[in-house]
Parts: structure tokens; sequence; C-alpha cells
């Protein structure tokens, strides 16, 4: 009796630490005999209330320390966009003037977005052709000629020559020759290719003139007006030549509506071509049959 008293006991202790453990065991067989487990069950993880400061756990306050969860650290915010850059510095519009405005405008007409001018003056076409520029490679639609387009634009194109910058005239007249100092002389330079009505060395028109090819050259030296034609048309070409004043054989000064639409893209046939028609007129009431006619270099 005091031995199944005692095994009973023993059973029951090796039942409970079994069930803490987890365990599963067998009852034991007829004879008494207890058989071994057929399987056992550890816990992955702490045991309960490990670590959570409740009875039972590491951090139960008997050790003289609770352990607390860390500090949380604020979430860094996401990197906020760069703000757009600052819009390109302008160089020139609507209404600048001077020698670079003619710079743009020949580099304009090089890749065929102004077909005008060059006439060194900011204007509506020149305006409207930039904005057509910057639109085709997607820049900024402002007509305005900001550093991003002008580098776009010299990329593209070549450095224009002096009469690409004075295509259709309004270049600076060099100095007469000293035969035209005296007198009633039409001053012709082929270096500035303009005209200078002087009277006594005094300057009264300057304007662009346009002269021969290499095959029909405008002849050099000093000659007289010996025939003035208001509405005189070349027998030769065919072709009109209004307000022409002859000096050497059939070569004249005289207005010329090829030089007024394609500048000194042109060639006379040897006369001095003069394109604006309204101061060819008036020069025309003003010359005189015997006045000098120089022309050079």
């Amino acid at each position: 009796m005091r031995t199944r008293t005692s095994a009973a006991v023993s059973a029951l202790a090796a039942v409970s630490v079994c069930a803490a453990a987890g365990c599963t065991v067998q009852p034991a067989d007829g004879d008494g005999k207890q058989q071994s487990p057929v399987r056992i069950e550890l816990p992955s993880g702490p045991p309960s209330g490990a670590g959570t400061g409740r009875p039972g756990g590491a951090g139960d306050g008997r050790d003289g320390a609770s352990k607390r969860p860390a500090p949380q650290r604020p979430a860094t915010p996401p990197a906020t966009e760069p703000s757009s850059a600052p819009p390109a510095r302008v160089l020139w519009s609507r209404g600048d003037t001077g020698r670079d405005v003619r710079e743009l405008q020949a580099r304009l007409r090089q890749v065929a977005w102004l077909l005008h001018g060059p006439t060194g003056t900011y204007d509506a076409l020149t305006e409207k052709a930039v904005r057509g520029f910057q639109g085709k490679r997607g820049l900024p639609r402002t007509g305005r000629m900001d550093a991003v387009t002008w580098q776009r634009l010299r990329k593209m194109t070549r450095e224009p020559g002096t009469w690409e910058l004075y295509l259709m005239g309004g270049q600076p007249a060099d100095a007469p020759d000293p035969r035209c100092r005296t007198g009633r002389v039409l001053c012709i330079s082929k270096s500035s290719r303009t005209l200078r009505w002087m009277v006594d060395g005094r300057t009264l028109v300057t304007l662009p003139v346009r002269f021969g090819s290499q095959y029909t050259p405008t002849r050099e030296g000093v000659f007289r007006v010996y025939w003035k034609s208001r509405h005189h048309v070349s027998t030769l070409y065919d072709s009109p030549m209004p307000y022409a004043m002859f000096f050497s054989g059939g070569q004249a000064v005289h207005f010329s509506s090829d030089f007024a639409v394609r500048g000194y893209a042109g060639a006379s046939h040897g006369c001095v071509n003069v394109r604006d028609e309204a101061a060819i007129a008036r020069l025309f009431g003003e010359v005189r049959k015997g006045d000098t006619v120089v022309v050079h270099w």
C-alpha cells in the first residue's frame, strides 16, 4: 500500500512537470511502471510575462530594475523637393538695339527662324522668332533672349561675318576719300559699301549701297554724272533702274528692288544699287548733271 502511494505521488509529480514543460506522457502500464513520453514540445519564445514587468517575468521588479521600451526616435521628415531654378538672365528683349542684336538676328537667319534683317533692333518679328526657337527646343517660350537660349543658339550657328550683320544695310560709313572733300560729290566707298552725298566737304546723306559681282565689277575712279533717267529700264538686262544717274558707260547709281528684298545676298551688273527708294528719290532731285562721282576703296 505504501509502495503504490509513493508511485502515485511520483506519477502525479511527473505529470505536473510535463504539463509545465509542455510534454505529453503515457499513463502507467498495468504493472505500475511509468512509460517514457512520446513527444516533448518546448516553447519557442520567452516564458509568459518575461520582460513585461508582470510577476513571474524577468522584469517583475524583484531585481530592483524594470525594463522599459526603448524611446522611439522621431521619424525623419522626407526631403523636400528643391525649389524650381530661377529664370535665366535676360540678355536682350523687345526694344533693345545695337550690334549684339544684329548678331542675334544674323544667327536666327542662319537657322531659318528669321527671314528679315538684321536691323539691329529687337522688334516684333525678332521676338516671334525667338519664341519659336525656344518652343522647338523645350525652353520657356518668353520671346526674350536669355542666357540659356543664347548658349543653345550659339552652339547651332557660326560667327556671322560683317555683311551678314549688315545684310540689309545700316553699317557705318568709313572716312570719305580726300577727292570727295570739295564740290558736289557722290562719294562711294567699296570698303564700307556706303554712299555719301557731300557738298563742300559736308556729308548731307549717307546710304548703304551694293556693287557689281566679280564678273561685272563696278568701276573705280573719278567720274561725272552725264545723264539722269527717272524711269529707266535696262535694255541689256530688261530690268527697271528707277532714279538712274549714269556716271560711266551703262553704270549708274539707281534704286534696286532686288537689293531692297535680298540685301547683300545679291549683286548688281556693275551699277551702284540703293535699297531705300524714298531716299534715292530725294537724292535724284538734288544731284545735277556734271556733279562728281568718286568710287573708291
